[in-house]
Formats: C-alpha cells, structure tokens, sequence
C-alpha cells in the first residue's frame, strides 16, 4: 500500500509566519488565509483543480507590500511539496496542461527533475488585480520552483483578462503538477535513463 504523502512546514521569518499542509493524494479540500483575498483565490483553485487537500496559514507583513507574503508562501509550498513527493519512485515525473477559461489560453508543463528552473511567458496590463500585485505571479511560481526542485514552463497563449490569465496559470499549475507525482505502477523505480533524480 502506498504511503501517504503529506507534509507539513513551518517558516517564521521577521517577516512573514507560515503554516502548511499539503495531501498530494486528497480531493482539493483546503483551508486558505493568507491575508490577500486574490491569492487565497488562486491557491484555492490551484488545490481544488489539482486534487490536493491544502491548509495555508500565513500572517505577513502586509503593511509594507504583499511581496515578502507572496514569495515565502511560495518556498514553503515548494518545500512541502519537494518533502511530500519523496524519492519520487513510481511517479510520472512529467505533466503537462493547456487551459482555457474564457478568452485566456494557458501552457504549464513540468518535469520533477530535482533541477529548478522556472521559464514564464505572461505579460499582464495591469498592475494589480484585487490586492495582489500582478508581478508577484513570476515570483511566486520562481519560488515554488526552485524550492521543490521543479522545471516549470507557464505560457500565456492568448488572453487580454489579467484575472484570467492568472487563475488559469495557476488551475494550468495544479493539474499539470497532479499528473507529474501521479503514481504509475508501470514505473517500479524512477522514471529516469540515469537511476535516479
């Protein structure tokens, strides 16, 4: 029987202090307070449309900008999900999602190589949507990214919406990343040439 993969991480800095809990084999149940209403949204629909049972406790300093918030929730995540994953020994390794949602059109594609490299295509027309601000999304997944130890492609394909475009990278992210930890009985180790990742 497989094991559970869950994890748990706390961070408290002078900046922000954060509580996480990821199932990477849940329904997408969560519990999410970050402080910023539009991030909230984005992590709820990252978890719900990926399947991941999320809880996400984070007090920040929200008095100076939503920066340090944003980015240290982003290497918490990146965290327990590099933890929950494991040795990553009958995984896909790989997934990928094109999205739509209304006139928007997203690309994420992943590979779980233990490399981290983070490549984004997006350019958005406004500064801020709700209280989070628009360039906090590429810090966000660079965060993730290079916490976990993810290559992660997100592209833009079509869309003039910035709330569009960014809810659907984020729904393009959690379906993408459910099909790379997806367990495959065919793969009995690692899914990988060398033996290992």
């Amino acid at each position: 029987m497989q094991e559970s993969r869950i994890a748990t991480i706390n961070r408290k800095t002078n900046e922000t202090d954060i509580s996480l809990t990821i199932n990477l084999d849940g329904t997408g149940e969560r519990q999410i307070q970050t402080g910023i209403g539009f991030f909230d949204h984005m992590l709820s629909g990252f978890a719900r449309h990926g399947f991941f049972d999320l809880d996400v406790s984070v007090r920040g300093d929200l008095e100076v900008d939503c920066h340090h918030t944003i980015e240290d929730t982003g290497i918490v995540l990146g965290t327990a999900l590099r933890e929950a994953i494991g040795d990553k020994h009958g995984i896909r390794r790989f997934g990928s999602m094109i999205l739509p949602m209304d006139e928007t059109l997203v690309l994420s594609a992943i590979d779980l190589s233990g490399r981290p490299y983070l490549v984004m295509d997006a350019v958005f027309t406004a500064e801020r949507v709700g209280d989070m601000d628009t360039e906090m999304v590429r810090e966000f997944f660079y965060a993730v990214s290079y916490a976990a130890g993810m290559n992660l492609h997100l592209k833009v394909l079509s869309g003039t919406n910035n709330h569009h475009m960014i809810e659907a990278l984020f729904k393009a992210f959690g379906k993408a990343l459910d099909e790379a930890v997806s367990m495959d009985p065919r793969i009995t180790d690692v899914l990988s040439t060398k033996g290992s990742l």
